[in-house]
């Protein structure tokens, strides 16, 4: 392994899947959902039919989208399919829960780094995130500060000129993602040193996350941001 987890300036942060349960909160509203129309839905089956839907030339930037995607899922999962389900899926966003173990990691890692958010998310949504996680970022970049979404290498350029800047480089940079897709596989061919949170681990397949054209082997691996924050105590000992 290249570098010290202790060696690192800076850590990156994808939000949406790594951060933040956006799974779980999807799952959450459209479950209510068809509880008030008297049915159910099978979770994951939402999940594959939400990857088919959000990945669209039509796209809007997330989680505005999710008006669009609701309306096209909502008549294979036997929901409603009025506008106004999926305003409420979008806005939903609003309370989205970080996963457990979340905020005390980051907190533990900004002791020690700048911690810099880098979302596919609009800021109106982050903004809600940020809360929801400690308020714990030195920085943070939307999809409304760069003006396109991961895995577009000039989002991170964008992050890459920040950090220049302040007189640092991407060797000074730790980037931590779940997502194989939108941010390992890119942040390797652009030379940053990266951590894969594995969110999945224990369930198959991608789940909301477009699959990756192949599989990014990453510089570090860890199931939870617990990991993460264990191995960077023990490596600063």
């Amino acid at each position: 392994m290249s570098k010290s987890l202790s060696e690192f300036k800076y850590m990156t942060f994808d939000v949406v899947g790594t951060l933040i349960d956006f799974e779980g909160g999807l799952k959450t509203c459209l479950a209510e959902i068809a509880a008030e129309a008297g049915t159910e839905i099978d979770g994951e089956q939402a999940l594959g039919l939400y990857r088919a839907a959000r990945y669209s030339k039509d796209a809007d930037l997330f989680p505005d989208d999710l008006v669009r995607v609701y309306l096209a899922i909502a008549p294979k999962l036997g929901l409603p399919t009025d506008q106004e389900y999926g305003q409420r899926l979008r806005d939903s966003a609003k309370s989205w829960k970080g996963f457990a173990d979340s905020a005390a990691a980051l907190a533990s890692l900004a002791k020690n780094y700048r911690l810099v958010a880098m979302t596919n998310a609009r800021r109106w949504a982050f903004d809600f995130f940020e809360k929801e996680l400690g308020n714990p970022f030195y920085a943070a970049f939307t999809a409304d500060d760069t003006g396109t979404e991961k895995p577009d290498p000039a989002f991170f350029e964008t992050v890459f000129d920040y950090v220049a800047a302040a007189g640092h480089s991407k060797d000074n940079v730790l980037h931590v993602a779940q997502s194989q897709y939108h941010d390992i596989g890119i942040s390797r061919k652009l030379g940053l040193t990266n951590c894969w949170i594995e969110r999945r681990h224990a369930e198959k397949g991608y789940g909301g996350t477009i699959e990756p054209a192949e599989f990014t082997k990453p510089d570090y691996h860890f199931t939870s941001m617990a990991g993460l924050a264990d191995a960077v105590a023990a490596a600063r000992a």
